[in-house]
């Protein structure tokens, strides 16, 4: 056995006792990079406000905030060279993107134009769904729903349910203590 094989043995080992112990706890099974990492570690480390959490797979650019308690999915992009600020208590779904540039008209001029840029706001107790794509310059209001797979390119107010592509408005959401409707426009036809 030479060394390679050897450190490749100690790290199956290590895997081997921390995916045990994750799918005990948690009944999870995740990747190697993510049994080692602690995401409220990563979270402290970049100056995310307490109880936040963000996977190590995700990608953080620029000036990023994000608030209290807020949980970051997996395999998301966040985009803070225009500037970037989510809430507390905000759900950042898998596979969210967040953009706070641009680059085409910096394409289409083949490189005369500058970049683009400006900031995106995602107001507390938002929840954004899986995939969704966010552009520059949005602002979402407080208590959100965005629906998986949305495309964000303008302004959502406080307390609205937006899906599609592109997203819109189809609802409000109501929150009294603990308890929460989600109320959805009637369709005319």
């Amino acid at each position: 056995m030479n060394e390679t094989d050897g450190l490749v043995d100690s790290l199956q080992a290590v895997y081997e006792k921390l995916r045990t112990g994750v799918r005990e706890r948690w009944q999870r099974d995740l990747p190697f990079s993510e049994l080692l990492f602690d995401r409220w570690e990563r979270a402290r480390s970049l100056n995310f406000g307490e109880g936040t959490s963000i996977y190590h797979n995700s990608y953080v650019y620029g000036n990023v905030k994000i608030g209290h308690h807020t949980w970051v999915g997996p395999f998301t992009l966040l985009d803070g060279s225009g500037g970037l600020a989510i809430g507390d208590y905000c759900s950042i779904s898998a596979g969210v993107l967040i953009y706070t540039h641009d680059t085409v008209k910096w394409a289409l001029t083949g490189g005369k134009a500058e970049y683009e840029r400006a900031p995106v706001s995602i107001g507390n107790c938002s929840y954004i769904g899986s995939q969704a794509v966010i552009t520059k310059g949005v602002t979402i209001g407080q208590s959100c729903v965005i629906g998986a797979g949305a495309f964000v390119n303008r302004t959502i107010p406080p307390f609205s349910i937006a899906v599609g592509a592109p997203c819109k408005v189809i609802g409000r959401v109501e929150v009294e203590g603990s308890d929460v409707r989600l109320v959805y426009e009637e369709k005319s036809e």
